[in-house]
């Protein structure tokens, strides 16, 4: 019962990070991009190492058991372009200007110069592009923390500086088309909360049916869906804050973060 407390409790910090995003925005007028770039990119290198070494494996393990070497490994592989191919439906479904994919810098969404009606619908539907991609995020957290917290607390912290600039994107537009910011605190606050509720789905949906099987799949997903969030989304989004090398020395130092401290739990 603690370790599913526990791994709900992560699942939150991770999606009700976008707060931070908002705070950000209505406190500074002008972001430390080169911070922010970096970031980005140490969160696509934690979560890349961790999907393709310790997920991926732990996944194939599970299936290995029930299924044997072979037909295991191949369950494994198919569970994780299985993921892969569910968060680029995702994104394919949701529309390019509402897709938190496409994330604007701060400096770009201040420019516009279009009607506060439109600034609000972007706001608004942004959030909800959001909530749905926070969903299987919230899920891959909470899986995560119930098999191991010690890889679960890195992907918390990875996520949640990824949900910063989500934040933004859904409380700046809003708060310039109401000029009220405790409302598009509220948004941006609400498109996070997609998490733990993913968490919440997740439990009451699987947990009766848990076993080696079930989880190896599930463990095999949530990597494809890790990687390719970090290949589509941190990444790009890394290279557009900041200088192009300063994303491959986060995600390099993501990376051996995320090895260092795999190694100490060993």
């Amino acid at each position: 019962m603690e370790n599913i407390i526990f791994a709900f409790m992560l699942t939150i910090i991770a999606g009700l990070s976008t707060g931070i995003g908002s705070c950000i925005a209505f406190f500074s007028k002008k972001t430390n991009t080169k911070f922010l770039s970096i970031s980005l990119g140490f969160s696509a290198g934690v979560m890349i190492y961790v999907s393709m070494i310790e997920i991926f494996a732990k996944a194939k393990n599970s299936l290995v058991v029930p299924f044997g070497d072979k037909l295991g490994t191949g369950i494994t592989i198919l569970g994780f372009f299985g993921g892969i191919f569910l968060i680029a439906l995702i994104d394919k479904l949701i529309p390019k200007e509402n897709n938190p994919h496409e994330v604007k810098k701060i400096s770009q969404i201040e420019d516009l110069t279009i009607s506060e009606k439109k600034l609000m619908r972007t706001g608004v539907f942004t959030a909800l592009a959001i909530g749905i991609h926070n969903f299987p995020e919230g899920l891959a957290t909470f899986i995560s923390a119930l098999q191991d917290p010690s890889i679960a607390i890195p992907i918390v912290v990875a996520i949640a500086i990824h949900n910063i600039p989500e934040g933004i994107s859904v409380s700046v537009p809003i708060y310039y088309a109401t000029g009220n910011k405790k409302k598009a605190f509220m948004y941006s606050f609400i498109s996070g909360l997609a998490e733990p509720i993913g968490a919440l789905v997740g439990y009451l949906l699987l947990m009766p049916i848990m076993n080696d099987t079930v989880f190896g799949i599930l463990f095999a997903g949530v990597a494809g869906i890790m990687v390719f969030i970090s290949l589509d989304e941190l990444l790009p989004l890394s290279r557009e804050y900041g200088e192009d090398h300063l994303s491959i020395y986060g995600l390099v130092g993501g990376m051996a973060v995320m090895a260092v401290s795999l190694l100490l739990f060993m």
